[in-house]
């Protein structure tokens, strides 16, 4: 399969980890730099202490998105996805390593971080130890359109020219070559479709034949199983009736004792009914004779106890009335004295209303004394 970088990591932007699909490492810093494809395109990549503005990022992709973006093309002499950089200096996109440092060299070499820009550039171009990994992976790739090819990661060998991309054909293409380009991908497709359709009846049929070998084993099952429960049952039917009489046999014998158990117990009931008809004659006469001796008792008992009862109510009514008695005079004597209390309560006040009344009278005859005085003054004017 792919021998694409691991797309393990962590984002420093929004602190997600794992697989990131698609994701922005720093070529100088590593992967204390990286950012998810979301951060990236938001414009997070900001400089920091150790990452300085001008360092080339490098986009890294799984599986997933490597073919989402490129689809049918190569990994580049170095193993990775091809690479589009951007100028940190005037913004412009879309170079490579090699043309990102032409550029720099060209045009921005009076600024002052040139220098710098142009030694990573040339360290990135020249497979420096510092920048990448000597490695040699070899694998097989098959792209979706059915083109197969050998992938091989290794360090670049000296004085090799690097291989140049294909120049992709400008406006000048004939309408007869994109009529066999497009005839070629319609085979393509087609013969794709052929293929998916025959995986498809070959998946259809395993299907089917599992299906049959299931629903082979499921008869199979349900007829032992069908005869495993008709020989229980058999059993279950001779065990059932042999049961069945050994039961009877034994309620038979239980019921011939159970007669022989009734037949004594009336006998015994019956001699003991005899003796409780005896006992109970004794006990009446018994029973006769003190009911006797205690009407006798009685007699005696009540002509001596009326007597002393009727002294001791007597006693107790006279001391009744007399605490009666008592009792109304205290409350005579109470009685009297509250209205002694209040007596005396009205003559003060009747004593207190002849004063006011005195006190008003006089002050009535002073006002007509004046009064008096007054009219002879007011005819006289």
């Amino acid at each position: 399969m792919t021998s694409l970088p691991s797309s393990e990591s962590q984002c420093i932007g929004c602190a997600v980890s794992g697989d990131l699909g698609r994701r922005f490492e720093c070529v100088v810093c590593g992967k204390e730099v990286t950012y998810c494809g979301d951060c990236y395109d938001q414009g997070k990549n900001q400089p920091g202490d150790k990452h300085k503005y001008f360092h080339p990022t490098k986009a890294i992709y799984n599986r997933v998105f490597f073919d989402l973006y490129f689809l049918g093309e190569q990994l580049d002499g170095n193993g990775d996805a091809p690479q589009s950089y951007k100028c940190a200096f005037c913004d412009e996109l879309g170079f490579t390593s090699m043309e990102l440092q032409l550029h720099v060299l060209e045009k921005h070499m009076e600024h002052p971080d040139a220098a710098e820009v142009v030694d990573i550039l040339d360290q990135m171009n020249q497979g420096s130890e510092e920048y990448k990994k000597s490695t040699e992976i070899r694998c097989q790739e098959k792209s979706r359109g059915g083109l197969s090819y050998e992938v091989i990661l290794a360090e670049p060998a000296p004085n090799v020219a690097v291989p140049k991309r294909p120049v992709t054909p400008g406006k000048n293409v004939s309408v007869e070559e994109i009529e066999q380009k497009l005839k070629a991908a319609e085979e393509r497709r087609i013969s794709l479709e052929a293929r998916k359709m025959a995986e498809i009846s070959i998946k259809l049929a395993k299907v089917e034949e599992a299906t049959r070998k299931k629903d082979e084993i499921t008869n199979e099952f349900i007829t032992q199983t069908k005869e495993q429960l008709e020989t229980k049952i058999e059993r279950h039917v001779e065990k059932r009736e042999a049961i069945i009489s050994d039961m009877k046999e034994k309620l038979k014998i239980h019921a011939q004792e159970i007669e022989k158990t009734r037949e004594t117990l009336e006998q015994q009931k019956a001699n003991e009914q005899k003796a409780i008809e005896e006992k109970l004659k004794t006990a009446q006469a018994l029973r006769d004779e003190n009911i006797k001796k205690m009407l006798d008792r009685l007699k005696e008992h009540n002509t001596i106890k009326i007597a002393e009862i009727k002294t001791q109510i007597n006693q107790l009514e006279t001391q009744k009335v007399e605490e009666k008695a008592r009792i109304i005079e205290n409350k005579l004597f109470t009685a009297e004295q509250n209205r002694e209390k209040e007596l005396l309560k009205k003559i003060e006040k009747a004593q207190k209303l002849e004063r006011r009344a005195e006190v008003v009278r006089q002050n009535k005859a002073q006002t007509q004394d004046i009064d008096g005085q007054q009219s002879p003054i007011a005819s006289s004017g």
